[in-house]
Protein backbone atom coordinates (compact mmCIF):
# COMPACT_ATOMS: atom_id res chain seq x y z
CA UNK A 1 0.00 0.00 0.00
CA UNK A 2 1.31 3.46 -1.31
CA UNK A 3 2.23 6.29 1.80
CA UNK A 4 0.31 9.22 1.63
CA UNK A 5 2.50 11.87 0.49
CA UNK A 6 3.90 14.75 3.39
CA UNK A 7 2.27 17.78 2.30
CA UNK A 8 4.95 20.61 2.68
CA UNK A 9 2.63 23.40 4.60
CA UNK A 10 4.20 26.82 3.03
CA UNK A 11 3.64 28.58 6.92
CA UNK A 12 6.09 26.14 8.39
CA UNK A 13 9.05 28.06 8.24
CA UNK A 14 7.54 30.96 9.63
CA UNK A 15 6.80 29.42 12.34
CA UNK A 16 9.95 28.47 13.26
CA UNK A 17 11.28 32.21 12.95
CA UNK A 18 8.49 33.37 14.82
CA UNK A 19 9.79 30.78 17.61
CA UNK A 20 12.90 32.34 17.45
CA UNK A 21 11.37 36.26 18.28
CA UNK A 22 8.10 35.26 20.61
CA UNK A 23 8.26 33.54 23.91
CA UNK A 24 4.47 32.30 22.73
CA UNK A 25 3.22 31.44 19.41
CA UNK A 26 -0.63 30.87 18.80
CA UNK A 27 -2.44 28.66 16.18
CA UNK A 28 -5.73 29.12 15.21
CA UNK A 29 -8.18 27.97 12.42
CA UNK A 30 -10.98 25.14 11.69
CA UNK A 31 -11.29 22.13 13.26
CA UNK A 32 -8.51 19.56 11.49
CA UNK A 33 -6.79 22.18 9.30
CA UNK A 34 -3.51 20.48 10.46
CA UNK A 35 -2.38 22.96 13.34
CA UNK A 36 -0.84 20.21 15.53
CA UNK A 37 0.58 18.50 12.80
CA UNK A 38 2.78 22.36 11.57
CA UNK A 39 3.21 22.93 15.13
CA UNK A 40 5.16 19.56 15.48
CA UNK A 41 7.20 20.22 12.06
CA UNK A 42 7.75 23.82 12.93
CA UNK A 43 9.14 22.74 16.17
CA UNK A 44 10.94 19.42 16.31
CA UNK A 45 11.70 17.94 19.75
CA UNK A 46 8.58 20.13 21.57
CA UNK A 47 6.76 17.75 24.51
CA UNK A 48 3.07 17.90 23.24
CA UNK A 49 0.17 18.52 25.44
CA UNK A 50 -3.37 17.63 24.82
CA UNK A 51 -5.10 19.78 27.48
CA UNK A 52 -8.22 18.20 26.96
CA UNK A 53 -6.91 14.80 28.73
CA UNK A 54 -8.33 15.15 32.21
CA UNK A 55 -4.51 13.86 33.95
CA UNK A 56 -3.01 17.03 31.97
CA UNK A 57 -6.11 19.59 32.74
CA UNK A 58 -6.40 18.32 36.59
CA UNK A 59 -2.60 18.75 37.04
CA UNK A 60 -2.72 22.33 35.08
CA UNK A 61 -6.23 23.53 36.97
CA UNK A 62 -5.03 22.66 40.66
CA UNK A 63 -1.33 23.68 40.39
CA UNK A 64 -0.80 25.89 37.74
CA UNK A 65 2.92 26.62 38.68
CA UNK A 66 3.75 23.22 39.24
CA UNK A 67 2.47 22.32 35.75
CA UNK A 68 4.37 25.10 34.48
CA UNK A 69 7.83 23.97 36.57
CA UNK A 70 7.85 20.63 34.77
CA UNK A 71 6.74 21.75 31.56
CA UNK A 72 8.62 24.89 31.53
CA UNK A 73 10.30 25.42 27.84
CA UNK A 74 9.98 23.85 24.47
CA UNK A 75 6.19 22.51 24.93
CA UNK A 76 3.19 22.53 22.92
CA UNK A 77 0.30 22.84 24.36
CA UNK A 78 -2.92 21.51 22.33
CA UNK A 79 -6.58 22.57 23.01
CA UNK A 80 -5.59 25.28 25.79
CA UNK A 81 -7.95 26.80 25.94
CA UNK A 82 -9.86 23.57 28.33
CA UNK A 83 -7.73 25.32 30.57
CA UNK A 84 -8.79 29.11 31.10
CA UNK A 85 -7.12 29.64 34.08
CA UNK A 86 -3.94 28.42 33.10
CA UNK A 87 -3.01 31.60 30.66
CA UNK A 88 -2.32 34.46 33.25
CA UNK A 89 0.51 31.65 34.97
CA UNK A 90 1.79 31.78 31.59
CA UNK A 91 2.16 34.90 31.34
CA UNK A 92 3.86 35.49 34.55
CA UNK A 93 6.41 32.51 33.67
CA UNK A 94 7.31 33.47 30.45
CA UNK A 95 8.35 36.98 31.39
CA UNK A 96 10.09 35.56 34.30
CA UNK A 97 11.85 33.25 32.25
CA UNK A 98 12.65 35.86 28.87
CA UNK A 99 13.38 32.53 26.51
CA UNK A 100 11.85 32.78 23.03
CA UNK A 101 10.21 29.68 21.48
CA UNK A 102 8.73 28.80 24.86
CA UNK A 103 5.30 27.43 24.07
CA UNK A 104 3.03 26.43 21.01
CA UNK A 105 -0.24 27.19 21.75
CA UNK A 106 -3.26 26.01 19.56
CA UNK A 107 -6.87 25.09 19.86
CA UNK A 108 -9.89 24.63 17.64
CA UNK A 109 -12.63 26.94 19.97
CA UNK A 110 -10.72 29.80 18.83
CA UNK A 111 -13.68 32.01 20.12
CA UNK A 112 -12.17 30.64 23.64
CA UNK A 113 -8.85 30.67 22.55
CA UNK A 114 -8.46 34.66 21.71
CA UNK A 115 -10.30 35.64 24.11
CA UNK A 116 -7.70 34.50 26.55
CA UNK A 117 -4.63 35.69 24.43
CA UNK A 118 -6.14 39.11 23.79
CA UNK A 119 -6.54 39.13 28.12
CA UNK A 120 -3.60 38.38 29.24
CA UNK A 121 -0.34 37.51 26.81
CA UNK A 122 -1.31 40.92 24.44
CA UNK A 123 2.79 41.77 23.47
CA UNK A 124 3.81 38.38 24.47
CA UNK A 125 2.72 36.11 21.37
CA UNK A 126 2.77 35.97 17.85
CA UNK A 127 -0.47 34.54 16.21
CA UNK A 128 -1.12 32.87 13.29
CA UNK A 129 -4.30 31.56 11.09
CA UNK A 130 -3.69 28.47 9.33
CA UNK A 131 -6.17 26.91 7.13
CA UNK A 132 -7.03 23.96 5.07
CA UNK A 133 -4.54 22.99 2.20
CA UNK A 134 -3.89 25.71 0.01
CA UNK A 135 -4.48 24.87 -3.99
CA UNK A 136 -0.60 25.43 -4.12
CA UNK A 137 0.41 22.94 -1.38
CA UNK A 138 -2.03 20.15 -3.18
CA UNK A 139 -1.32 20.81 -6.60
CA UNK A 140 1.68 18.89 -7.09
CA UNK A 141 -0.08 15.50 -5.63
CA UNK A 142 -2.73 15.21 -7.83
CA UNK A 143 -3.62 13.76 -10.96
CA UNK A 144 -3.85 15.45 -14.33
CA UNK A 145 -7.49 14.06 -14.05
CA UNK A 146 -8.08 15.53 -10.90
CA UNK A 147 -6.94 19.45 -12.10
CA UNK A 148 -10.68 20.68 -12.66
CA UNK A 149 -11.72 23.32 -10.18
CA UNK A 150 -14.86 21.61 -9.96
CA UNK A 151 -13.88 18.17 -8.74
CA UNK A 152 -11.26 20.54 -6.00
CA UNK A 153 -14.05 22.40 -4.71
CA UNK A 154 -16.39 19.58 -4.37
CA UNK A 155 -13.83 17.40 -1.97
CA UNK A 156 -12.69 20.99 -0.17
CA UNK A 157 -8.76 21.53 1.12
CA UNK A 158 -9.41 19.37 5.11
CA UNK A 159 -5.88 17.62 5.16
CA UNK A 160 -7.82 13.94 6.35
CA UNK A 161 -9.17 14.40 2.95
CA UNK A 162 -6.17 14.17 1.20
CA UNK A 163 -4.09 12.37 3.21
CA UNK A 164 -6.88 9.43 3.07
CA UNK A 165 -7.70 9.61 -0.51
CA UNK A 166 -10.66 7.13 -0.63
CA UNK A 167 -12.34 8.61 2.41
CA UNK A 168 -15.92 9.61 1.24
CA UNK A 169 -16.51 13.01 1.11
CA UNK A 170 -19.89 13.18 2.09
CA UNK A 171 -19.35 11.19 5.25
CA UNK A 172 -16.54 13.59 6.47
CA UNK A 173 -18.67 16.92 6.17
CA UNK A 174 -21.40 14.96 8.10
CA UNK A 175 -19.71 14.14 10.63
CA UNK A 176 -17.94 17.51 10.96
CA UNK A 177 -20.70 19.06 11.24
CA UNK A 178 -22.17 16.99 13.89
CA UNK A 179 -19.05 17.38 15.86
CA UNK A 180 -18.97 21.25 15.25
CA UNK A 181 -22.23 21.58 16.26
CA UNK A 182 -22.62 19.16 19.09
CA UNK A 183 -19.48 20.01 20.83
CA UNK A 184 -18.00 23.46 19.72
CA UNK A 185 -21.59 25.56 19.34
CA UNK A 186 -23.21 24.04 22.46
CA UNK A 187 -20.47 24.75 24.70
CA UNK A 188 -19.88 28.08 23.25
CA UNK A 189 -23.70 29.12 22.74
CA UNK A 190 -25.77 26.91 24.44
CA UNK A 191 -27.70 26.32 21.32
CA UNK A 192 -30.63 22.99 21.90
CA UNK A 193 -32.20 23.56 18.71
CA UNK A 194 -29.56 21.70 16.78
CA UNK A 195 -31.71 21.68 13.99
CA UNK A 196 -32.48 25.17 13.51
CA UNK A 197 -28.43 25.81 13.79
CA UNK A 198 -28.03 23.60 10.25
CA UNK A 199 -30.99 25.13 9.30
CA UNK A 200 -28.85 28.70 9.54
CA UNK A 201 -25.83 27.09 7.73
CA UNK A 202 -27.51 25.83 4.80
CA UNK A 203 -29.43 28.95 4.32
CA UNK A 204 -25.87 30.97 4.48
CA UNK A 205 -24.64 28.63 2.43
CA UNK A 206 -27.85 29.13 -0.17
CA UNK A 207 -26.34 32.88 0.41
CA UNK A 208 -22.50 32.73 -0.87
CA UNK A 209 -21.03 35.60 -2.65
CA UNK A 210 -24.07 37.79 -1.68
CA UNK A 211 -24.80 40.61 0.71
CA UNK A 212 -25.66 39.07 4.16
CA UNK A 213 -29.22 39.98 5.28
CA UNK A 214 -29.33 38.82 9.88
CA UNK A 215 -33.47 39.98 9.78
CA UNK A 216 -33.83 37.68 6.45
CA UNK A 217 -32.55 34.71 8.01
CA UNK A 218 -33.66 34.96 11.21
CA UNK A 219 -37.11 35.50 9.55
CA UNK A 220 -36.92 32.26 7.66
CA UNK A 221 -35.59 30.15 10.49
CA UNK A 222 -37.99 31.84 13.52
CA UNK A 223 -35.12 33.16 15.92
CA UNK A 224 -34.47 36.69 16.50
CA UNK A 225 -31.87 39.28 14.93
CA UNK A 226 -29.61 39.05 18.15
CA UNK A 227 -29.55 35.38 17.77
CA UNK A 228 -28.11 35.19 14.12
CA UNK A 229 -25.69 37.59 15.04
CA UNK A 230 -24.40 35.66 17.82
CA UNK A 231 -24.26 32.55 15.65
CA UNK A 232 -22.45 34.56 12.61
CA UNK A 233 -19.75 35.86 15.02
CA UNK A 234 -18.89 32.20 16.33
CA UNK A 235 -18.68 30.77 12.70
CA UNK A 236 -16.63 33.65 12.20
CA UNK A 237 -14.24 32.88 15.13
CA UNK A 238 -14.30 29.47 14.43
CA UNK A 239 -13.29 29.99 10.45
CA UNK A 240 -16.22 28.28 9.27
CA UNK A 241 -17.36 31.62 7.30
CA UNK A 242 -15.71 35.00 6.75
CA UNK A 243 -17.66 38.09 6.09
CA UNK A 244 -16.27 40.33 2.85
CA UNK A 245 -16.68 43.76 4.05
CA UNK A 246 -17.23 46.29 1.27
CA UNK A 247 -14.67 49.02 0.63
CA UNK A 248 -14.57 51.88 3.17
CA UNK A 249 -13.64 54.77 0.90
CA UNK A 250 -17.34 55.89 -0.95
CA UNK A 251 -15.98 56.72 -4.84
CA UNK A 252 -20.23 56.64 -4.53
CA UNK A 253 -22.39 57.13 -1.97
CA UNK A 254 -24.75 54.73 -3.03
CA UNK A 255 -23.05 52.07 -2.23
CA UNK A 256 -23.93 48.66 -0.47
CA UNK A 257 -23.34 48.51 2.62
CA UNK A 258 -23.97 44.56 3.86
CA UNK A 259 -20.66 42.25 4.17
CA UNK A 260 -20.76 39.40 1.42
CA UNK A 261 -20.80 35.66 2.76
CA UNK A 262 -18.19 33.29 2.15
CA UNK A 263 -17.17 30.28 3.52
CA UNK A 264 -13.83 28.97 4.48
CA UNK A 265 -13.74 25.80 2.81
CA UNK A 266 -15.79 24.79 -0.47
CA UNK A 267 -16.75 21.36 0.35
CA UNK A 268 -17.89 22.15 3.10
CA UNK A 269 -20.05 24.81 1.34
CA UNK A 270 -20.76 22.16 -1.42
CA UNK A 271 -22.19 19.66 1.30
CA UNK A 272 -24.46 22.35 2.71
CA UNK A 273 -26.13 22.97 -0.75
CA UNK A 274 -26.53 19.45 -1.71
CA UNK A 275 -23.61 18.81 -4.37
CA UNK A 276 -22.15 15.58 -4.47
CA UNK A 277 -21.09 15.16 -8.20
CA UNK A 278 -19.18 17.93 -10.63
CA UNK A 279 -22.15 17.68 -13.25
CA UNK A 280 -24.40 18.71 -10.27
CA UNK A 281 -21.57 22.00 -9.25
CA UNK A 282 -21.26 22.75 -13.08
CA UNK A 283 -25.13 22.94 -13.11
CA UNK A 284 -25.99 24.60 -9.78
CA UNK A 285 -27.32 28.39 -9.85
CA UNK A 286 -24.41 28.94 -7.52
CA UNK A 287 -21.85 27.34 -9.06
CA UNK A 288 -20.10 31.28 -10.19
CA UNK A 289 -20.40 32.22 -6.46
CA UNK A 290 -18.64 28.92 -4.97
CA UNK A 291 -15.76 29.45 -8.22
CA UNK A 292 -15.70 33.34 -6.61
CA UNK A 293 -15.57 31.48 -2.88
CA UNK A 294 -12.57 29.61 -3.88
CA UNK A 295 -10.50 32.06 -5.51
CA UNK A 296 -10.71 34.88 -2.62
CA UNK A 297 -10.01 31.53 -0.31
CA UNK A 298 -7.06 31.20 -2.09
CA UNK A 299 -6.50 34.99 -1.97
CA UNK A 300 -6.88 34.45 1.75
CA UNK A 301 -4.85 31.43 2.19
CA UNK A 302 -1.77 33.22 0.62
CA UNK A 303 -1.75 35.84 3.04
CA UNK A 304 -2.26 33.98 5.72
CA UNK A 305 0.83 31.22 5.00
CA UNK A 306 2.88 34.45 5.16
CA UNK A 307 1.93 36.00 8.23
CA UNK A 308 -0.08 38.59 6.58
CA UNK A 309 -3.18 40.30 8.02
CA UNK A 310 -5.78 40.53 4.18
CA UNK A 311 -7.44 44.08 3.49
CA UNK A 312 -9.78 42.05 1.65
CA UNK A 313 -13.03 44.06 0.38
CA UNK A 314 -15.78 44.03 -2.14
CA UNK A 315 -17.10 47.39 -3.89
CA UNK A 316 -21.41 46.84 -4.99
CA UNK A 317 -23.57 50.22 -5.88
CA UNK A 318 -27.32 50.20 -5.65
CA UNK A 319 -27.76 49.84 -9.29
CA UNK A 320 -26.03 46.23 -9.10
CA UNK A 321 -22.74 47.03 -10.44
CA UNK A 322 -19.91 45.63 -8.28
CA UNK A 323 -15.92 44.66 -8.32
CA UNK A 324 -16.31 41.03 -6.44
CA UNK A 325 -12.69 41.71 -4.91
CA UNK A 326 -10.49 44.40 -3.60
CA UNK A 327 -6.88 44.01 -1.96
CA UNK A 328 -5.24 46.67 -0.39
CA UNK A 329 -1.55 46.54 0.15
CA UNK A 330 1.13 48.91 -0.55
CA UNK A 331 -0.93 52.04 -1.03
CA UNK A 332 -2.51 50.41 -4.21
CA UNK A 333 -5.80 48.64 -4.75
CA UNK A 334 -6.44 45.17 -6.48
CA UNK A 335 -9.31 44.96 -8.55
CA UNK A 336 -10.19 41.11 -8.91
CA UNK A 337 -13.35 40.26 -11.21
CA UNK A 338 -13.69 36.60 -10.66
CA UNK A 339 -15.26 34.60 -13.68
CA UNK A 340 -15.92 30.94 -13.59
CA UNK A 341 -16.19 31.10 -17.91
CA UNK A 342 -13.45 29.75 -19.66
CA UNK A 343 -13.81 31.81 -22.39
CA UNK A 344 -12.03 35.94 -22.09
CA UNK A 345 -14.85 38.55 -22.70
CA UNK A 346 -13.84 42.03 -22.70
CA UNK A 347 -17.08 42.88 -20.64
CA UNK A 348 -15.12 41.54 -18.03
CA UNK A 349 -13.67 44.25 -17.38
CA UNK A 350 -16.42 47.02 -17.65
CA UNK A 351 -16.78 46.95 -14.11
CA UNK A 352 -13.18 46.97 -12.92
CA UNK A 353 -12.55 50.21 -15.22
CA UNK A 354 -15.42 51.83 -13.76
CA UNK A 355 -13.89 51.75 -10.60
CA UNK A 356 -10.64 52.30 -11.56
CA UNK A 357 -11.43 55.87 -12.74
CA UNK A 358 -13.12 56.68 -9.46
CA UNK A 359 -10.01 55.44 -7.53
CA UNK A 360 -7.75 57.81 -10.55
CA UNK A 361 -10.03 60.70 -9.38
CA UNK A 362 -8.82 60.38 -5.48
CA UNK A 363 -5.45 59.88 -6.75
CA UNK A 364 -5.69 56.27 -6.10
CA UNK A 365 -2.87 53.89 -7.46
CA UNK A 366 -5.07 50.51 -8.73
CA UNK A 367 -4.17 47.41 -10.71
CA UNK A 368 -7.37 45.49 -12.46
CA UNK A 369 -7.08 41.57 -13.52
CA UNK A 370 -9.53 39.18 -14.05
CA UNK A 371 -9.39 35.31 -12.85
CA UNK A 372 -11.46 32.77 -14.83
CA UNK A 373 -11.83 29.25 -15.42
CA UNK A 374 -9.75 29.10 -18.01
CA UNK A 375 -6.26 27.96 -18.63
CA UNK A 376 -4.26 31.27 -20.39
CA UNK A 377 -3.02 33.71 -18.70
CA UNK A 378 -1.86 37.54 -20.76
CA UNK A 379 -1.72 40.68 -20.44
CA UNK A 380 -3.26 43.27 -22.29
CA UNK A 381 -2.64 46.99 -22.06
CA UNK A 382 -3.64 47.49 -17.94
CA UNK A 383 -5.49 44.18 -18.34
CA UNK A 384 -4.31 41.12 -16.68
CA UNK A 385 -6.22 37.88 -17.32
CA UNK A 386 -5.46 35.25 -14.65
CA UNK A 387 -6.52 31.80 -15.08
CA UNK A 388 -7.55 29.83 -11.58
CA UNK A 389 -4.53 27.51 -12.44
CA UNK A 390 -1.90 30.26 -11.49
CA UNK A 391 -3.24 30.29 -7.99
CA UNK A 392 -1.55 27.04 -7.52
CA UNK A 393 1.62 28.63 -8.12
CA UNK A 394 1.50 31.27 -5.18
Amino acid sequence: MSKSPIVQRQMASLLGTALKQFPIISITGPRQSGKTTIAHLAASGYVYLNMEIDEHKFFAQTDPNGFLKKYSYKIILDEVQAVPSLFVYLQQHTDKQNKNGAYILSGSQNFLLMEKISQTLAGRIAIFSLLPFSLAEVFPYLKPTQKKWEQICLRGFYPRLFIQKKMNTHIFYNSYCKTYVERDIRQLLNVHNTRAFMQFLKLSALRVGSNFNAQEIATAIGVDNKTITKWIAVLEASYIIHLLPPYYNNFDKRIIKKPKIYFYDTGLLCYLLSIKTEEQLKQHKLAGSIFENFVINEKLKLHYNKGLSPNFYFWQDSNGKEVDLIIEANNKLQLIEIKSSTTPKNEFYKNLTMLEALAKEQKIKTEKTVIYAGEDSYKIMSNNLTSWLQLATA
